[in-house]
């Protein structure tokens, strides 16, 4: 019976929440929606069925949902729809009754992101300990799980289109462009020379990172593994990450919702 239960695994990001259709291990279904500060709970729950509705399942037909977010004045929001939607409430990473089996070496261990944290146990249980997870997304983070499979703590820096959009809104004369791999080192034009500017500087700085990472002592052989939407565009040269997990949170999620939501 555990293999074929339904759960809704949801990912609230500052720009979008990836929700999650999985029975048992398979993912039946994945869709993203804006992180909208305005949306309702009604408007919410019209896009779930919506979604629901296209993928034809029925969306009362769920064992649980496990929500990790970063946007806590979307939750009521996302739970208040949740119940209309699925007339089921949804649980959160960070409740008290909601168990990771994660140790955290943070200071303090409420700091830290649930989606960070379901990396960390995905990875973790994944690819075995050591580990070190790359996310690009809003932010671009590292998380790293130490040999004994304790969440170590991690680095935060500015996301990559966030600096990119930063530049454009700075400086009069640059456009806005997105990020993509770059063909050139020398560019010949502005698009040009803001993409291997932009590109090279990404991939470097965290070919740079995983070099000093690796160099801590008890790390030398942690496995590297990205997610996140913009970091398929940077691994042709980044020859350490060796596993690409689009879907890792939700995985994360997924592992916890199974022990959380009993059959």
């Amino acid at each position: 019976m555990s293999n074929n239960r339904h759960f809704l695994c949801i990912d609230v990001g500052n720009t979008q929440m990836v929700f999650g259709l999985y029975h048992g291990d398979e993912l039946k279904a994945h869709w993203r929606l804006s992180s909208n500060h305005q949306l309702t709970s009604d408007e919410l729950s019209w896009q779930l069925f919506g979604m629901f509705s296209q993928f034809e399942h029925n969306p009362k037909d769920l064992h649980g949902i496990l929500v990790a977010s970063v946007v806590p004045h979307l939750d009521e929001v996302l739970s208040e729809a949740c119940v209309q939607t699925c007339a089921l409430t949804p649980a959160f990473i960070g409740d008290k009754d909601v168990k990771t089996g994660m140790a955290i070496d943070y200071k303090n261990p409420k700091e830290v992101g649930a989606d960070r944290i379901v990396n960390a146990l995905a990875a973790r249980e994944m690819f075995g300990a050591p580990a070190i997870i790359l996310d690009c997304g809003t932010a671009t983070t590292f998380d790293v799980v130490s040999a004994d499979g304790r969440y170590a703590g991690g680095l935060i820096i500015p996301g990559i289109e966030v600096a990119l959009e930063a530049l454009s809104k700075r400086a009069a004369k640059l456009p806005e462009i997105a990020i993509a791999p770059a063909t050139t080192l020398i560019g010949k034009d502005t698009v040009s020379s803001m993409q291997a500017g932009v590109y090279w500087s990404a991939v470097d700085g965290l070919n740079g990172i995983i070099k000093r990472l690796l160099a801590e002592k008890g790390y030398e052989n942690a496995t590297i593994v990205a997610t996140g939407g913009l970091s398929a565009k940077l691994l042709p040269d980044m020859p350490k990450v060796k596993h690409l997990e689009p879907h890792l949170t939700l995985k994360g999620i997924l592992m916890l919702a199974k022990k959380h939501f009993k059959p």
